[in-house]
């Protein structure tokens, strides 16, 4: 079965008296292990395709089947348990928690679910460890490179165990070594554990890893192209 299941969706905004289609009829499916991108030029409807996938919006037609569960069924306070349990996001802006360590950003979500200290304390050591940050547990953003900060986002998103990460032009800030090294680090996550990611970017060094890309263009998808 499909982690995650798109059939004929539309997304429709009012612009005055004008309807524009952000996403325009789109089909398509994403399986466990996929490491794919989406693609296409400002306006195309990439954002607008995660945060649908993501359940941070809702279509406008069509439906959206995430982990066996039709999204347009569940109500906004059972919106929210599904995105804690079963996504993990990543933005370009790297929505930390300036008051945080890393350590307690990682832990965010976690607290929320109310793990139990011991196995909340495991996790995180095992998710900055594996993301390069093992000595940063009690560093706060402002303490982070962009780099660092993007790594600390990325151990909090696989915090509990999600079926996949969408990421939204997750390098669009960071200078290019910081790039190459967190793409390295979520190549890894998705070669060793099958963690599915599902990309939307404009950088040519997040097209070249990709081993699926999607283009997008006026809301919909005019090429699917496996890019191994």
């Amino acid at each position: 079965m499909a982690v995650v299941q798109i059939n004929n969706v539309y997304k429709a905004y009012h612009d005055t008296e004008v309807e524009v289609k952000a996403i325009n009829g789109v089909t398509l499916s994403f399986e466990k292990g996929d490491f794919a991108v989406v693609v296409g030029p400002s306006g195309s409807g990439k954002t607008t395709l995660l945060n649908l996938i993501g359940g941070l919006d809702q279509p406008t037609g069509g439906e959206i089947l995430v982990a066996g569960h039709r999204l347009s069924e569940l109500r906004p306070s059972e919106l929210i348990d599904f995105r804690m349990e079963h996504v993990g996001f990543v933005f370009q802006s790297y929505n930390l928690i300036p008051v945080l360590t890393a350590a307690e950003n990682v832990s965010f979500i976690m607290n929320l679910q109310k793990w139990p200290k011991e196995k909340r304390k495991v996790r995180t050591d095992e998710l900055l460890s594996s993301v390069g940050l093992s000595d940063r547990h009690n560093s706060r953003p402002s303490q982070l490179s962009g780099g660092q900060q993007q790594r600390v986002a990325v151990a909090r998103a696989l915090a509990t165990h999600p079926e996949f990460i969408l990421a939204d032009e997750p390098t669009a800030n960071l200078d290019s070594k910081s790039a190459e090294s967190l793409l390295d680090i979520m190549e890894k996550l998705n070669h060793e554990e099958q963690m599915t990611f599902i990309f939307s970017t404009h950088d040519i060094r997040v097209m070249k890893r990709a081993h699926r890309v999607i283009t997008l263009e006026d809301g919909k998808v005019i090429s699917d192209e496996l890019s191994f």
